[in-house]
């Protein structure tokens, strides 16, 4: 479009004649941003909470009228909306979407219920295990300055940042940075072309950016190894997590082997290495997984794993995942174990594309990344092609446990106070 967002349409028969429609903004810069992520969090969860024309009830009740289902919503660096309606009504939602992210009224009540809850969520979080162990291997994992967009802040900052902010923060925030320059919106199912190009040029034409976006680049660090370990009393569960930083886009050369590697490791639901001896045969956990991932862009991923598990065999978990990891690292997979996580792996990919939720989720992707679904037949090809070889000498050069930091969240004193003698 002539305000610089990205359209991809793709009619076609589905059952009920549903239609899904998705969009996304990209919102400022790394320079702009700095400082205001609780005023941009703030500004795209007061979204669906009332528009000038609509009180937030109205918006639910048009949406229940409607037959639509679906919200808008955003924080520091990007906001998005999608929603599932039919042919007969899709028009209509189009226009309240692009009304509820364009012209937000920010009622002052809405505005201070919403700070109640969010503040009630991060005292929650102060003794959660997993919300602990996240914000640790975080601020570990990225360690940029505070203020930085991607700065991972602890729940006392969380809380001072949101006591803090105000309602014309939140409303400047809309206002200098929502605009459609670096907007994707697609459209997947039972809709007229013509009819839905003259709607979206009506609703979203003549919007216009006040401030340039440029997206804010997610930077790779290699730092050191920490094992550590935040107490939470009285919690039933613990949390185990591992990861190690890989300088690594989804265009390497090893990104495919690397991927197989990580799925067999962590992937699937009861297929892995790590769910086979940590769940099945030790019976350590309640839930394992992980994987590696790239970026399309910044030469920036990761290997990651978890496991929820019981407070008591916390030691016992952290040995047998360094033992698999070692194990894959020396011996690598057999040809039988790849062929079957190839399986999966592209199946799972297909049965994605077939959702079309899914679907138009990858549309707004491949609009922003300029990328068609040529990529995805490139990767399923090569995924095809890959040796067992090629990924257990990926996976050797690519992971390595000395780099590996772990973050353990849990009861742990009180589990070793409850061993009998």
């Amino acid at each position: 479009m002539a305000n610089g967002m990205k359209v991809a349409l793709l009619p076609k028969s589905t059952r009920g004649e549903t239609v899904v429609a998705r969009f996304r903004v990209i919102l400022g810069d790394e320079e702009a941003l700095n400082g205001r992520a609780t005023a941009g969090s703030m500004a795209g969860a007061m979204l669906m909470r009332g528009s000038t024309a609509h009180t937030r009830q109205e918006i639910q009740d048009t949406l229940d009228r409607l037959q639509a289902s679906g919200s808008v919503s955003g924080g520091l660096t990007q906001a998005s909306g999608q929603v599932q309606t039919t042919r007969k009504n899709l028009a209509e939602v189009i226009r309240l979407m692009a009304e509820i992210i364009r012209t937000p009224s920010f009622p002052a009540d809405e505005f201070e219920t919403l700070k109640e809850q969010r503040l009630s969520s991060l005292e929650q979080q102060r003794s959660d295990p997993n919300a602990l162990a996240q914000i640790v291997l975080g601020r570990h994992m990225s360690p940029v300055p505070a203020g930085h967009p991607s700065y991972t802040r602890t729940v006392e900052e969380a809380v001072a940042a949101l006591e803090a902010v105000t309602l014309d923060d939140a409303r400047a925030f809309h206002s200098d940075f929502y605009g459609p320059q670096l907007g994707t919106l697609a459209l997947v199912g039972d809709f007229d072309e013509a009819e839905m190009r003259a709607v979206i040029e009506e609703a979203l034409g003549d919007w216009e950016s006040p401030h340039a976006a440029t997206r804010v680049a997610t930077d790779f660090y290699d730092p050191p190894a920490v094992n550590l370990t935040v107490e939470t009393p009285d919690k039933a569960n613990a949390i185990f997590v591992a990861q190690q930083n890989l300088s690594l886009r989804d265009d390497n050369p090893d990104y495919v082997a690397l991927v197989l590697g990580g799925y067999m490791i962590g992937g699937g639901l009861m297929n892995s290495r790590l769910a086979k001896r940590i769940r099945q045969q030790d019976g350590l956990s309640y839930g394992v997984g992980g994987g590696i991932n790239g970026h399309p862009i910044d030469e920036s991923g990761s290997f990651l794993a978890f496991a929820i598990h019981a407070p008591e065999n916390g030691e016992a978990l952290e040995a047998a995942f360094k033992e698999e990891i070692q194990k894959v690292l020396d011996d690598g997979f057999l040809a039988e174990e790849l062929e079957v996580a190839k399986q999966g792996y592209l199946q799972s990919r297909a049965l994605n594309r077939a959702q079309d939720p899914s679907l138009v989720s990858a549309l707004t992707q491949g609009l922003y990344f300029d990328r068609d679904f040529t990529w995805d037949a490139d990767l399923e090809s090569r995924i095809e092609a890959v040796t067992v070889e090629e990924v257990h000498s990926a996976v050797r050069r690519y992971l390595d446990l000395s780099k590996m930091s772990i973050v353990k969240a849990g009861d742990f004193e009180g589990a070793k106070a409850r061993v009998i003698p």
